[in-house]
């Protein structure tokens, strides 16, 4: 394969987790295809110029997000449609994940997924519930590998993650799942805990959210990858907070971090995978959550992994 499309849930989007989903997904494709040429794909305006980008591709690839729904007629977060699966076919999903719980899917959703979706290659998707609902419409060709910003988090990454806290925490919040008393208790007990509490702004209404909370002595981090990354490169940190793939992050670049889950991407995750998480709802835990030393043992599907990144090695350029 010479040439691979991919959409690229970073482009034209507010929420900076979708640029730590997408340099993961460039990561491992790069692993995989280490001398084609890579389309970057807006996933949300599908134009003329895309379709002339994918007519002219090998594979055309989906990497990580909540695309999936059972009303993909209501629930438009990809720009596809009847008429635009014409030439939007064959994808090859790799760690999509299902927007929330939802009820069974619509007649439109299993025809359009049924024609978008490609019939040959393994699916890879972020959660069980996610292999779930695609096995109910039909698609045995799936197999459950997490997202690709966890694949990395292997036994031997994990180990070297302290198990005891911090001096200084960084923490998220999430701008379209507010809720205010819990938000503030989850910063006022950050506070009493750490010497320092910061709050790197991954959505584009965090800062306003952030204030209209009223919670004195956080420190804001601006809003882009590479100061969220510059604060944890401080080894004393910590990460506590409401965005999934912040948390990811602090993993990924070896912190001690605890998720705290506002919808079933997070809740999902921790059921499959053991993602460090504590539901917002249960915020009464959070300081001995925080004060009690904890090792981080993710579980990553390494065997899927491998199946769903092999299937190509039969197709690589000479």
């Amino acid at each position: 394969m010479n040439t691979i499309s991919i959409f690229d849930t970073s482009i034209s989007d507010y929420n900076l987790g979708n640029e730590i989903i997408m340099e993961s997904v460039y990561g491992h494709m790069r692993e995989v295809f280490p001398e084609a040429f890579f389309f970057k794909l807006p996933y949300m305006e599908i134009t003329r110029h895309t379709r002339s980008c994918i007519q002219q591709s090998d594979l055309l690839v989906f990497g990580g997000t909540n695309s999936l729904s059972s009303r993909m007629e209501q629930y438009k977060q990809w720009d596809v449609n009847l008429r635009k699966s014409a030439y939007v076919k064959n994808v090859v999903l790799m760690g999509l994940g299902w927007w929330q719980y939802q009820e069974k899917e619509s007649l439109y959703t299993k025809v359009l997924l049924k024609r978008v979706l490609s019939g040959k290659w393994l699916h890879s998707v972020r959660d069980s519930y996610t292999e779930a609902k695609l096995r109910i419409l039909g698609f045995d060709n799936v197999v459950n590998t997490g997202c690709p910003t966890l694949w990395h988090l292997t036994p031997e990454h994990c180990r070297e993650i302290r198990t005891g806290m911090g001096d200084t925490v960084v923490s998220t919040l999430t701008d379209y799942s507010q809720n205010p008393e819990l938000d503030r208790r989850m910063l006022e007990v950050l506070s009493q805990c750490y010497r320092r509490v910061l709050v790197w702004l991954q959505g584009v209404g965090d800062r306003d959210y952030l204030a209209a909370l009223g919670v004195a002595g956080v420190e804001v981090i601006p809003p882009y990858l590479q100061a969220f990354d510059g604060a944890l490169a401080d080894p004393a940190v910590d990460y506590v907070g409401t965005r999934l793939h912040a948390g990811i992050r602090s993993l990924q670049k070896g912190r001690r971090s605890l998720i705290v889950g506002v919808d079933n991407r997070a809740a999902e995750m921790r059921k499959d995978f053991d993602l460090p998480v504590l539901e917002r709802s249960a915020l009464d835990q959070l300081e001995s959550r925080i004060r009690t030393p904890h090792r981080t043992q993710i579980r990553i599907p390494l065997e899927n992994v491998t199946r769903w990144k092999g299937q190509f090695s039969s197709v690589q350029p000479a």
